[in-house]
């Protein structure tokens, strides 16, 4: 006779079974950790240093960091075209817009100085349309330079993102600083070298976006956006893409949903609350690294929160003023 199982009991055991499931790979690894939500406000009391070289880059543009952000606020303030822009990116990227605003905000205040009208970024992006320059150093191009040996590495990488953050990590250990088959390479990031062929440490346009932070984010930009995917061997348009504020916004929300998705799943942290965390991830970059790194030391000790620096901090000591723009 064919045992009967209450329906109770029935669903009981389905919970369970898709709780082991989830929480045990095949290899028997255990459950992940809880997830832990990231709470509001600045861990540090008081803002952190603020690097030289934007102390100087202020006081050459005879101005200061507070009037540079009452320069920005102001256009997010009076621009209701651009707000209309930023928050229909942020629901595309399924995020919150403050995050957006929070990374424009700290871009504009402490790294460039904000244009006075939206219009004014569409003109600059046209500069470049007609650029004939590329991705290269000492004459060798990027896309001789990653056909090396040494790249064969990611040949099986899939998707733009994983792809460029190969390279980038095979650039860091095998030729950052050293001579390789007769060049010397500087010492200096995959980004400053390779991609920015008018003068290192320079980003372009509303979102401030780094060619190579382009060419990672691509394929989610496409997906979502429906961009042209973007090509290494055709610097104009990379570039034609992170002056144009349209696709600007876009990258820039793709970069923050990758650092928020990348802190659940590596760190088992919800940053998605504490603008000031996503400002500070897309001020310094690498948060697939930063998140393992914080993982790791969260299982070895008392749980830590990732911690904003000067940039984020400035973030979510004005977000309430931030938020009101929204």
């Amino acid at each position: 006779m064919r045992k009967i199982v209450p329906a109770l009991a029935l669903a009981t055991a389905v919970i369970a079974s898709s709780l082991f499931v989830s929480g045990l790979a095949a290899s028997g690894s255990p459950a992940r950790a809880e997830m832990h939500v990231m709470p509001e406000g600045n861990r540090n009391a008081e803002q952190p240093s603020v690097p030289g070289a934007s102390v100087r880059r202020t006081k050459a543009g005879k101005s200061t960091f507070d009037a540079k952000y009452e320069k920005v606020r102001q256009l997010l303030a009076t621009d209701s075209k651009l707000m209309g822009k930023i928050k229909s990116t942020a629901r595309a990227y399924g995020i919150d817009p403050i995050h957006m605003v929070g990374a424009i905000v700290g871009e504009h205040t402490y790294n460039v100085d904000a244009y006075d009208r939206l219009q004014s970024y569409y003109v600059k992006a046209a500069a470049y349309a007609g650029d004939s320059f590329r991705f290269a150093y000492e004459g060798e191009s990027i896309a001789d330079f990653v056909d090396r040996p040494q790249f064969s590495v990611c040949a099986n990488k899939k998707g733009s993102y994983a792809l460029w953050s190969c390279r980038e990590s095979v650039w860091d250990k095998q030729f950052r600083g050293e001579t390789v088959d007769g060049t010397a390479f500087p010492n200096n990031r995959f980004s400053a070298v390779f991609f920015q062929p008018f003068y290192a440490g320079q980003t372009f346009g509303l979102g401030q976006i780094n060619p190579l932070t382009a060419l990672m984010m691509t394929d989610t930009v496409s997906r979502v956006s429906g961009y042209d995917r973007l090509d290494e061997n055709s610097a104009a348009d990379v570039y034609k893409a992170i002056m144009d504020p349209d696709q600007s916004l876009a990258y820039m929300a793709a970069v923050i949903r990758h650092s928020i998705d990348v802190y659940r799943s590596v760190a088992d942290i919800d940053i998605s609350n504490n603008p000031g965390i996503t400002a500070t991830l897309y001020n310094i970059g690498n948060p697939d690294q930063r998140a393992a790194a914080l993982a790791a030391k969260n299982r070895s000790g008392s749980m830590q929160w990732p911690e904003e620096n000067y940039y984020g901090w400035l973030v979510n000591e004005k977000l309430s003023e931030l938020k009101a723009l929204l």
